[in-house]
Parts: C-alpha cells; sequence; structure tokens
C-alpha cells in the first residue's frame, strides 16, 4: 500500500515565496532517525483491528499481535493501547505521530507564552543542541524542520542519517531524519526531539508536533502557552 507522506503534515503556515512550495509535505511520519526510537501513527480502525504505520510502513493488526517490536494491547473505547519494551502508549486514531522508545524530556521551565506577530504567527527564539535559531509555530507539521544550512551550522551530523524521500507538487525531495538532543524555547527544554533536514533554506525552523504534541496548548486571540503535560 503506498502512503502518501503529504497526510501527515503540510507547511500551512510558512509565509514565503512560491519557490518554497517545494517544502510541503516535507515533516512525514516516519522514524526520527535514532535506531531505537520509532514513529508510530494510528490511521485506522476495522473492527477490533488497528491500522497502524510503524516506520512508515502500514500494518493492520489484531490485538495480540506484534509488528517490529511494537505490540497492540488493546482497545479502550476508540483508543489503542500499544506497547513498546515494556512500555505502553495511548492512541487515537487522526492524532499526532507518537515517537516510541524517545527518552522522558529534560526540561528547565513549565511554560512557554508566545505572542502572535505579523500575519498571526507565532515566532520564537530558541536553541537547537545549544545553539541560536529562530522558531515558527507549525501546527500541522508534524516534525521540527530546518534547512541543511542550519543543520551544517548548528554542528548536525548527516552522515549516517536515515534518508527519506517525499512528492511534492514540484517533484521528489530528498530528506535526511534526525534526532534533535535539545530543542529549548524560552524557559522549556525537551531531549531527544525528531526533526527532518531538507536540502532548501529555510527563513526559520518550523517549530511541529514532535515539540509541541509533549505540551499543553492553549490560545486565547494572539496569545499562545504551551505547558508540559
Amino acid at each position: 500500500m503506498a502512503i502518501e507522506l503529504q497526510q501527515f503534515s503540510r507547511l500551512s503556515t510558512l509565509p514565503v515565496k512560491p519557490r518554497h512550495v517545494m517544502l510541503v509535505g516535507l515533516l512525514m511520519a516516519l522514524a526520527a532517525g535514532a535506531a531505537q526510537t520509532q514513529v508510530v501513527v494510528l490511521s485506522g480502525r476495522m473492527g477490533e483491528r488497528a491500522l497502524l504505520v510503524v516506520d512508515g510502513q502500514p500494518y493492520t493488526m489484531s490485538v495480540g499481535q506484534t509488528v517490529g517490536g511494537v505490540k497492540l494491547l488493546r482497545w479502550n473505547g476508540d483508543t489503542a493501547e500499544v506497547e513498546r519494551s515494556g512500555r505502553v502508549y495511548p492512541m487515537r486514531v487522526g492524532e499526532t505521530p507518537v515517537q516510541l522508545g524517545v527518552a522522558p524530556p529534560r526540561t528547565a521551565g513549565r511554560e512557554i507564552v508566545l505572542t502572535a506577530g505579523s500575519g498571526g504567527h507565532f515566532t520564537a527564539g530558541g536553541t537547537i543542541n545549544g545553539k541560536q535559531v529562530r522558531f515558527m509555530v507549525d501546527t500541522g507539521a508534524t516534525l521540527v524542520s530546518l534547512g541543511k544550512d542550519d543543520a551544517d551550522r548548528l554542528g548536525i551530523d548527516l552522515t549516517d542519517a536515515r534518508r527519506g524521500t517525499t512528492q511534492t507538487a514540484n517533484g521528489p525531495v530528498p530528506v535526511w531524519l534526525v534526532t534533535l538532543t535539545t530543542v529549548r524555547v524560552g524557559e522549556v527544554e525537551l531531549a531527544n526531539v525528531g526533526a527532518a533536514v531538507v536540502p532548501q533554506p529555510m527563513p526559520m525552523v518550523l517549530l511541529g508536533n514532535s515539540f509541541l504534541s509533549r505540551l499543553q496548548m492553549k490560545r486565547d486571540n494572539d496569545v499562545m502557552r504551551l505547558e508540559l503535560r
């Protein structure tokens, strides 16, 4: 079964020129680079069977079945509970992809408060692996996304990074899938954050759901609050 990667991500909030349209769909629901982690999406349900996408590969699984080290334990209402290495993860259809095997977040604070800027976009300064970057919040992006130029500046080694390819309106675009050691925004710092590195330069680093899904988001007009769960 072919998987359209665009269904898992989009760069809908990126206010850039048409040449950046190539980046649409680059943040895919694939493994986040590190061999010890897996990215799993619950894409549907058929009776008591779950339609799971594990590291980009679709599977139809029955309760009790294990695929690639991921076991479907049970259904709890409309929530599927899966297990990997003794840890249980709840999942619901259509929710953000779950990274299995990721270390607990390392934190220096509890809350991020952002104010919308020009065009209604939420941006913030922060760091990746301890080095300064500028973020733009993109709730439609599966992973944190940055250009290769930024990756080089930040010292991110792509030599052994997992490669992926996504189809865009302008043809296939290669990406590197990596795990960032730390991502910090304001006083909140998380460890082991999945990211996609794209060949083209990007005006900002997109702060996708590999970071955002680990916080509780609240928005009141032009103010966004992100609080650790």
